[in-house]
């Protein structure tokens, strides 16, 4: 039984710092999608929330390892997350930090860009919401 609760506690740790470093990234692009300020606090503020993402993605991966009442469907929503999170790290993110390197942080990315990182967003929502719901959902039918 330690085991199990070992694995409750890192997969919910995993969410907390995951979402958050998610949610706190999500709202700013959505504000820098039409002023220049956001743009660059995006940008810069995603150099921080990029390894919380990640380390909340593996929280919650080691986590499930040990947490047997897990419902199989999760590992397709931490598919997504995975695809999705290399997406950002190695496409979006050399793309903003070469923005700012060359000193343009604080213009607004390109419409192509901006719809990429919508649909990005998109699977974000579902993947870590979806996932979410779908753990509580497997967790309380204890």
């Amino acid at each position: 039984m330690t085991n199990e609760i070992l694995g409750f506690f890192l997969v919910i740790s995993g969410y907390i710092i995951g979402l958050g470093a998610v949610t706190v990234i999500d709202t700013l692009g959505f504000l820098g999608r039409k002023s220049s300020y956001w743009t660059e606090t995006t940008i810069r503020t995603h150099k921080v929330t990029k390894p919380l993402i990640w380390l909340g993605i593996f929280l919650i991966l080691i986590g499930s390892y040990f947490y047997k009442n897990l419902n199989p469907t999760l590992i397709y929503f931490y598919f997504l997350l995975i695809l999705n999170g290399l997406f950002l790290s190695f496409y979006v993110s050399p793309i903003l930090l070469e923005r700012e390197k060359r000193g343009k942080e604080k213009e607004l990315l390109p419409k192509n860009l901006q719809l990429k990182i919508v649909i990005s967003f998109i699977f974000s929502f579902i993947g870590w919401w979806g996932s979410l719901i779908l753990f509580t959902k497997s967790s309380l039918s204890l």
